[in-house]
C-alpha cells in the first residue's frame, strides 16, 4: 500500500467522513474513490486537490513528501 493510501484511509477515520460522501464530493463513484484507497488507481491531479482540501492538509503530506499535515498553513 501507497503512502497516499494509507494517508487517505488515516484521514477519512480522523475525520469521521464516510467512503461515499468523499467520493460524492469528488463526483466519482464510491467504488473508484476506494481505488485511490487500495493503490489500484491514481487520482488525477484535480481530485488529489480536492482531498487535500476537503481533508483540510496539504498535497506535500497527502502524498508522502512531509510528516507534517500543516505545512500548507505556514
Amino acid at each position: 500500500m501507497s503512502i497516499f493510501s494509507e494517508r487517505l484511509l488515516q484521514l477519512q477515520s480522523e475525520k469521521k467522513l464516510l467512503k461515499k460522501n468523499i467520493a460524492q464530493v469528488l463526483g466519482v463513484t464510491y467504488r473508484h474513490y476506494q481505488r485511490y484507497e487500495t493503490g489500484e488507481i491514481d487520482p488525477p491531479t484535480s481530485k488529489t486537490i480536492a482531498l487535500a482540501n476537503l481533508f483540510d492538509v496539504s498535497l506535500d503530506y497527502l502524498v508522502g513528501r512531509t510528516d507534517n499535515p500543516d505545512s500548507h498553513k505556514n
